[in-house]
């Protein structure tokens, strides 16, 4: 899923909000940093390469409780009213969710641009859909949708609940232990069921590449949660540094860095979010640009950069042609700990964006050779089955 990293961290211009996580946080050594209004773990005394590479290979847990979660709901219960309704600010088909489903799409401006990813549910009760979005974004995001909704449709924020993410190859097998029904429950779904003593929100999905889980129970119940999954012999508290380099070797966009007000899906590479009926009928913002770029292409892409030394070329880094010519920009980038190499993720003119492209990357003022590639660095590992 799409979510903040610490290069997005506020300046400490005011009192830091805190997770129902916080102490837990203190307790097992965390690095707290200011991160979108929060202090937040950066990391814990495992560092950033191992937690990355613990996550990659076992179950790593994440605090994401700072992301925005709410209920968009319908006042004659049905699905189409509410569906139609967020249709009318995403591209995504809202309408064809059945329940427990789950769809990632963005909110987007009048001319295109995205004003944020979120991730919605269809849940089990008809009339209303399940929304988390970007911690950065939610104040705006909450004031853009209540001001677009029509008559007898309403947003209602789930302020009393707290986030989880459980994340990696053995995050099914760890939680199996207080749900033990979990490999029934597919990829990029949701239901409400017991977790242990308590009842919570799980859907299949997160923002590391791998197979895991996102997990919304009440805050008076997250840390007794928590400390109950930490104690499993498979799972290892996770902080924002290993999510952000988890997520950009999974080729996952960042929102205020790969993607923004400024860039539209398609652009992004995420046409793969909008299905058929939305491309052909239309009917949500920009819809005229977006299905222009369907049709003709756009003028600029996302693409994957390998360095061919052992620099790191971080976000801002200028993209040159193989003849010095400027075609782009570094929006994200850093080591890839499972690649064992730097790895990056930028905008370049759409004619330079071919897999294989010899660019350069002007780091420290000196050109460094590299080269386009495909998206993603590593595999995903969900599980679609």
């Amino acid at each position: 899923m799409s979510a903040d990293t610490p290069a997005a961290s506020d300046a400490a211009t005011a009192p830091l909000k805190r997770t129902s996580l916080h102490d837990l946080h203190v307790s097992l050594g965390a690095k707290m940093v200011a991160f979108a209004g929060y202090a937040m773990p950066v990391q814990y005394p495992l560092g950033v390469l191992r937690e990355h590479l613990w996550t990659r290979e076992k179950a790593g847990l994440f605090d994401v409780s700072h992301m925005g979660q709410a209920v968009l709901i319908a006042k004659d219960r049905r699905h189409e009213t509410v569906a139609r309704a967020l249709e009318a600010l995403v591209p995504a088909d809202i309408l064809d969710l059945v329940p427990r489903q789950q769809r990632y799409t963005q909110l987007l401006a009048d001319d295109g641009g995205i004003l944020d990813d979120l991730m919605v549910t269809r849940t089990h009760i008809d009339g209303r859909l399940y929304l988390v979005v970007n911690a950065s974004r939610k104040i705006d995001d909450y004031r853009h949708i209540r001001a677009r909704l029509p008559d007898g449709v309403a947003l209602q924020l789930m302020d009393v609940s707290a986030l989880l993410a459980l994340q990696g190859p053995q995050s099914a097998q760890q939680l199996k232990r207080l749900v033990p029904d979990i490999d029934a429950l597919k990829f990029m779904s949701g239901l409400v069921t017991r977790i242990g003593a308590i009842e919570g929100h799980i859907s299949r999905s997160g923002y590391t590449g791998e197979d895991g889980f996102e997990i919304s129970v009440v805050r008076e119940h997250c840390a007794d949660l928590a400390r109950e999954l930490l104690a499993m012999d498979g799972v290892q508290p996770i902080g924002l540094g290993a999510r952000d380099s988890l997520r950009l070797e999974a080729g996952l966009c960042l929102y205020g860095h790969d993607i923004d007000a400024t860039t539209s899906p398609i652009e992004a590479g995420l046409a793969w979010s909008i299905q058929k009926r939305r491309r052909v009928e239309g009917g949500f913002p920009g819809a005229a640009r977006i299905q222009r770029e369907l049709m003709d292409g756009p003028s600029r892409r996302r693409v994957g950069i390998r360095p061919e030394g052992r620099a790191p070329a971080r976000e801002g880094t200028e993209i040159l042609d193989a003849r010095g010519a400027p075609i782009g920009r570094v929006t994200s980038g850093g080591f890839g700990p499972s690649v064992n190499a730097p790895i990056a993720m930028g905008y370049v003119a759409a004619i330079h964006a071919k897999p294989g492209t010899a660019v350069q990357l002007v780091v420290r003022g000196k050109p460094l050779a590299a080269n386009v590639v495909p998206l993603p660095f590593i595999p995903h590992r969900y599980r679609r089955g």
